[in-house]
This record gives C-alpha cells, sequence and structure tokens, in this order.
C-alpha cells in the first residue's frame, strides 16, 4: 500500500505570515498523523516575483515552528526539462495548442469565475501572419467534478467558466497549473491540503491530470485566514512576517482556527509538546468547511 505524502509548496515571494502558517501546519498534521510523509517545494518559477533571502526565510521560519520536513527540498527552477517534455506531449496529443494572442485579446471573451473567457481565437490554428506568445490546453464541456475533503462537493465546466487556460506563459515562464500537477505526481503526492483560494484551480489541474494520464490526489482546501475587512491574509495585500518567537502561541492560533481546540493549558507550552498534542488529536472532520477565517 501507498502512504500518505503531503506537501507543503510556497512561492519565495516573501516572508510567510499567519495564513501561511495556516496551511502549512494543516497539510504538516494531515499527513503526519497518518503516519505518512511531508515535502516542502519551493516553487520559484516565477523568477520576477522570487525575492531575494526569502527562500532561507521560509525554512527558517518552518524549522522555528518544528514542520521539519522529510528529504531535499524540491525547487521547481531546477525542473524545467520535465515541464517543457510534457508540454511537447500535450501539443501533439491535440491536448493544447500554439495562442498569438496579447493578453488584451485574450480577455475580450464574455465573462466567467475568474475573469474574463479565452474566446477561443487560436484554437483550430495561428491566424494568418500571427506568432505564437502562449501554450493553452484545449478544455471540454464534460463537468469536472471536485470531491473535497472540507468543502464538499465543487463542480466546474471549464469551457463555460474558465475557457482554455495557459499552460506556457508568453514570457516561457510555466504555468503554475501545469507545473504543480507535474511536480506532485514526480513526488507521489496523495494528499493536497492547501488554503480554499485555490480551491477553483483544481479543475484546470484535474484536468491536466487527465491529458497526462495522472493519478488525481485527495484534496482538502482549508479556509483561509482573512482580515478585519475580509480579504484574505498574504504577501501582496501586506500581511505580518510571522515572528520567530512566542512559537506555540502562534500555532495554538493556528490550532484554534483550524477547529482543534486545543486546551488553554497548552497555550505556553513548548512548541515540540504543542506538536505532539496536535499530532495525537488532529481530525480533518473538525475544521470548518466554510472558505474563510477571521474577519469580522
Amino acid at each position: 500500500m501507498v502512504g500518505v505524502i503531503g506537501r507543503f509548496a510556497p512561492s519565495p515571494s516573501g516572508a510567510l505570515h499567519m495564513g501561511s502558517l495556516v496551511a502549512a501546519l494543516g497539510s504538516f498534521l494531515q499527513a503526519r498523523a497518518q503516519g505518512g510523509k511531508w515535502l516542502l517545494r519551493i516553487d520559484d518559477l516565477d523568477i520576477p516575483r522570487v525575492e531575494s533571502g526569502a527562500i532561507n526565510k521560509i525554512v527558517d521560519t518552518l524549522e522555528f515552528f518544528g514542520l521539519r520536513w522529510d528529504g531535499e527540498v524540491l525547487y521547481q527552477s531546477g525542473r524545467r526539462d520535465d515541464y517543457a517534455r510534457a508540454i511537447t506531449y500535450l501539443k501533439a496529443a491535440g491536448y493544447a495548442f500554439d495562442c498569438a494572442c496579447t493578453r488584451r485579446e485574450a480577455r475580450s471573451g464574455r465573462a466567467g469565475i475568474e475573469g474574463p473567457i479565452y474566446p477561443g481565437t487560436c484554437r483550430r490554428g495561428l491566424p494568418a501572419g500571427r506568432t505564437a506568445r502562449s501554450i493553452r490546453l484545449r478544455v471540454s464541456e464534460a463537468p469536472i467534478v471536485v470531491t473535497d475533503a472540507i468543502q464538499g462537493c465543487y463542480t466546474q465546466r471549464l469551457d463555460r467558466d474558465i475557457g482554455d487556460f495557459v499552460i506556457r506563459r508568453a514570457d516561457g515562464i510555466v504555468a503554475y497549473q501545469l507545473a504543480t500537477v507535474l511536480d506532485d505526481a514526480y513526488q507521489g503526492v496523495t494528499e493536497v491540503v492547501r488554503g480554499a483560494d485555490l480551491l477553483s484551480s483544481t479543475p484546470r489541474q484535474i484536468a491536466i491530470q487527465q491529458a497526462l494520464g495522472l493519478h488525481t490526489p485527495l484534496h482538502a482546501h482549508l479556509p483561509v485566514v482573512v482580515d478585519e475587512t475580509g480579504e484574505k491574509l498574504g504577501k501582496s495585500t501586506g500581511a505580518i512576517p510571522l515572528r520567530p518567537r512566542n512559537g506555540a502561541a502562534q500555532l495554538f492560533q493556528c490550532l484554534r482556527w483550524l477547529g482543534q481546540s486545543p486546551p488553554n493549558t497548552l497555550h505556553d507550552v513548548s512548541v515540540s509538546r504543542l506538536l505532539e498534542w496536535s499530532l495525537d488529536n488532529w481530525s480533518l472532520s473538525r475544521v470548518p468547511s466554510g472558505p474563510q477565517l477571521g474577519g469580522r
């Protein structure tokens, strides 16, 4: 029987914050409580967004909170050849196509759930005189159903909700949707535990898995932490980086957000003691099913 393998895959665009810690802790506990492995992957493909020193900060922060991973850290920047081979296959098999559209042209279609839907301009070949810029996955009309362990049943029809989506950008960078699918398969990930802000991406990733004949892991999308205005805590919204002190108190708050109800007597214990209790008492079924935590 294949053991449980989970992962945490932050982008090095800044330091981790409380929202990051909730996602890391939830994925860590879900894997470790089942006797499984927990892997660390650094999503560093988007070079313009990589912040100097961020990788070391991420690694140091996880170690401070006792969230130690198995094996070596995997860096997406070292897997470009594997991504290129997958794209070559997808194009040859008819699952993907070259697109000459500019960003403005690509956003000229009707409204979808994440903005304008690609109008299909290059679906049957590049228009005369145009040169390929990006590469898109050709989506179908078949609904894709995600049976999420926390959020329940989630369904998309990619042709009417998202449209043919980019798997390699105009700047040559492989898109998140393709890279994360290939990396999860490469590392043998069996359970993807991450923030609910990525739930709407999951049908696209399943479409890629189906095209490549890859296994779809179990999905569990944790509610994301929001501020008092209802905005998700994130690097782009100026979320305060985690502080390397009072580690157990910060983990204690994350556990409460995740519905685990640690006793107050554990508020000031060591990080190792709190994690020991957490592993003994972790239950995914107690995690709140709403998409958000905190707020007003």
